[in-house]
């Protein structure tokens, strides 16, 4: 209370008003971070209070030039500069850097926009209007989600944990359709849709959810999976839609919906679906995806392989409930190594809802009541998953 106050102290002597503080979550620690408005109406936040809020580095370079620091992620910062920059990505700001008082203030939208797409394991939920780290030093090992036989209590006790993940987002459209219209529909738009949906349907039948964004931003693949595990989400459900290789005969025309798990792929189409979605990749500045070692890589595999035959189940439920609402051909369950399923040790499954190249199933992805209506079906097969797990492991019913 003490720091808020000084802060709106010194947000008057540099003729600034105090605006709703930023919440910033690091790890199970939730602090407030004073905002202010200046005097040309830019909302912004002190970098060091907000570096220290996220267990980070502020660091002066000499002269006009910062960095902050937050793990392995360098951010790049220069008095009176309108981007950020680390590595070789570089994100706008709405309004320059500033040094008042002797100290430096950031525009509110570096913390909203360019900060969950600079650095790992940070993300912002527009919903909760709250900053959030993850995966820090607390989080030294996955959890698994399948508890032990004695832990019934502990089940009742705590409410289930489903996390959501519209695929890409920010500057990764994914999908681009449909073939030969002059209005164009997005993968991004479609899936943070549909997940918004299935968020609802979930949270009508008890079940908690987390989503991975929540807003038009990037989340880095390997990210995704690590706010499922710290978060101990019994499932995880990444929403994506499909699109038909241009090399086929009549690519406008393929149709349908399918269900993918974690394994090796086993048919070119499998291969061509997984290097689509794990292109995304190439967007993300923080992730060195080579860069598992050899111990990491064999606690990852027999993590996943615990949960595979539960994901092979799940994606049949989920493949089944959507054969008998979608209007387009059931494509089956598949299985494909996607990275955004690599790092999830739970439950995961990837549904592509459609294929966005396609004009018709453009149209229906597209419509709310259609979103709706997969979204209650998807909701519906993540609950019987649970409810089936239950009666084996000898659970609630």
């Amino acid at each position: 209370m003490m720091s808020f106050l000084l802060a709106v102290a010194c947000a008057c002597q540099l003729g600034a008003t105090a605006t709703q503080p930023l919440v910033v979550r690091n790890g199970s620690l939730a602090q407030s971070v004073p905002t202010q408005r200046q005097a040309d109406g830019l909302v912004t936040v002190r970098a060091d209070q907000l570096a220290d809020a996220l267990s980070a580095s502020w660091v002066s370079d000499g002269g006009a030039r910062y960095h902050l620091q937050i793990a392995d992620s360098r951010i790049d910062l220069v008095i009176g500069g309108r981007f950020a920059v680390a590595k070789a990505d570089t994100q706008p700001l709405p309004g320059v850097v500033r040094l008042e008082g002797g100290k430096v203030y950031l525009p509110l939208a570096f913390v909203s926009d360019a900060l969950p797409r600079l650095a790992g394991g940070i993300i912002y939920d527009i919903d909760r209007d709250e900053l959030r780290r993850f995966g820090s030093a607390t989080v030294s090992r996955p959890v698994p989600s399948t508890p032990p036989a004695t832990s019934s209590v502990t089940r009742n006790i705590r409410p289930r944990v489903v996390v959501v993940d519209a695929g890409h987002g920010g500057r990764d459209r994914g999908m681009t359709g449909p073939i030969g219209s002059a209005k164009k529909v997005y993968e991004k738009d479609i899936t943070l849709a549909v997940a918004g949906e299935l968020r609802a349907a979930l949270e009508r039948r008890g079940v908690k959810v987390l989503m991975t964004r929540s807003t038009d931003t990037l989340i880095a693949l390997n990210d995704r999976g690590k706010i499922a595990n710290e978060a101990r989400a019994e499932l995880f459900m990444s929403i994506h839609v499909n699109a038909a290789n241009p090399g086929w005969k009549s690519p406008g025309g393929a149709r349908g919906f399918e269900t993918y798990f974690l394994a090796e792929a086993k048919t070119e189409d499998e291969r061509r679906v997984a290097a689509m979605e794990n292109e995304s990749i190439r967007f993300e500045t923080s992730e060195d995806v080579s860069r598992d070692d050899p111990l990491g890589f064999i606690m990852r595999d027999m993590a996943q392989n615990e949960h595979l035959r539960e994901s092979a189940r799940l994606a049949e439920l989920v493949q089944s409930g959507m054969a008998g609402m979608h209007p387009g051909p059931n494509r089956g369950v598949k299985q494909a190594g996607f990275r955004v399923l690599v790092t999830a040790f739970m439950p995961a499954v990837l549904v592509e809802i459609g294929f966005g190249s396609n004009p018709a199933e453009s149209a229906y992805m597209t419509a709310q009541s259609n979103q709706r209506a997969l979204a209650e079906t998807l909701a519906t097969a993540a609950v019987k998953y649970l409810e089936q797990y239950d009666r084996k492991v000898g659970g609630p019913p």
